[in-house]
């Protein structure tokens, strides 16, 4: 089987890789990188203790832990490589193993009409949202990662898109920034809409799971319209989040190209840890990978991004962060807000109700 065949191609590389590390060169940007992700998890789960909820997510909250020590500390250069290997080595590894949490199953229970919608509105929404990001002003990178972020899945969605496009650590750090606070504005926002709407528990859920970024925010959203709405919210989004897969294998083959005539190798438009990606996604789906590695798995590909995303604070240069912030979080509202409309159009045209 093909998936077979890419491993086999996949995890050559990651020997090859991990044979020309020298663990010394790389241990003091690591340690510190461990540091800052520790510290970011312990935050989080003082919000759970003071408030009963993290308003601020671990991922996010590595990215401003490490801006605020690369702001306040001048780091050696001892620190340099193991920074640069987190936040490009892992995450690359976090992506492959990020497809063994993705199955069909979600899309297999959806039905054909709303799986199809939801593929077409994040189309869409990808297409607008990166014209938006460029009317904005913004970079053709950084308006790819708002523009995945807001159409797919938020901060996972940037993360996986980021190492496939080349992305800056600063315009990562900014898009998850601006794209995390929505998440929460979104999170606040929609019970309200809820009401003035005059949604039914299942048109919610639908508008639900295809507006907020992650799947906790659905399940925040909807807890108050009940059992319904997020059931329907949290597979609606789930089938968002199955969109992850197709978009970063066309990013892959889009950012892979080579100018020029020449023949280009399958290695130079897919990188190996979308491939990586992709096999892992096809394993899962056809239930090859035992259930009680899933678990494992996802847990280290959520620890590995948390790192990775704690290595891109530490890259950040703040000052460009801010200057491109009030533009980057004007972009980010305005494709939100469009993509709530491309919601309600989809409930109104699949006469959802």
């Amino acid at each position: 089987m093909w998936e077979i065949t890419v491993l086999r191609k996949v995890l050559p590389m990651i020997v090859s890789a991990s044979r020309s590390l020298s663990l010394p060169a790389v241990l003091p940007g690591l340690a510190l990188c461990a540091a800052v992700t520790l510290s970011a998890y312990l935050v989080e789960q003082l919000q759970m203790m003071i408030f009963g909820s993290h308003w601020i997510e671990s991922l996010v909250l590595a990215i401003l832990i490490g801006i605020a020590v690369r702001s306040l500390v001048r780091l050696p250069q001892a620190f340099i490589p193991g920074i640069q290997f987190a936040a490009k080595t892992l995450l690359e590894i976090a992506v492959v193993l990020l497809g063994a949490s993705l199955s069909t199953v979600a899309i297999r229970q959806a039905g054909l009409p709303l799986v199809a919608g939801i593929a077409v509105l994040v189309a869409l929404s990808l297409v607008g949202s990166f014209v938006i990001g460029r009317l904005f002003g913004l970079s053709a990178s950084l308006a790819t990662l708002v523009a995945c972020g807001n159409s797919i899945c938020g901060n996972s969605a940037i993360a996986a898109a980021a190492p496939v496009i080349g992305a800056k650590p600063d315009d990562i750090a900014a898009s998850i920034a601006f794209t995390a606070l929505l998440g929460i504005g979104a999170v606040l926002t929609l019970p309200l809409l809820h009401l003035l709407l005059g949604l039914s528990a299942v048109q919610y859920g639908v508008f639900a799971g295809l507006t907020a970024y992650a799947v906790p925010q659905v399940l925040a959203a909807t807890a108050s319209a009940g059992a319904v709405s997020t059931q329907v919210g949290t597979l609606v989004k789930l089938i968002r989040v199955m969109m992850l897969g197709p978009v970063i294998l066309v990013l892959g083959a889009v950012h892979g190209r080579r100018p020029g005539g020449s023949p280009v190798k399958l290695r130079h438009v897919l990188p190996w840890f979308i491939l990586g990606f992709a096999a892992m996604a096809t394993l899962r789906s056809l239930d090859a990978i035992p259930a009680p590695l899933l678990p494992g798995m996802v847990a280290i590909s959520a620890a590995f991004t948390v790192t990775a995303m704690a290595a891109l604070g530490l890259s950040v240069d703040v000052r460009s962060v801010a200057h491109t912030g009030g533009r980057v979080l004007g972009a980010a509202a305005l494709s939100l807000l469009a993509l709530g409309a491309l919601g309600l159009c989809l409930i109104g045209l699949l006469n959802i109700v």
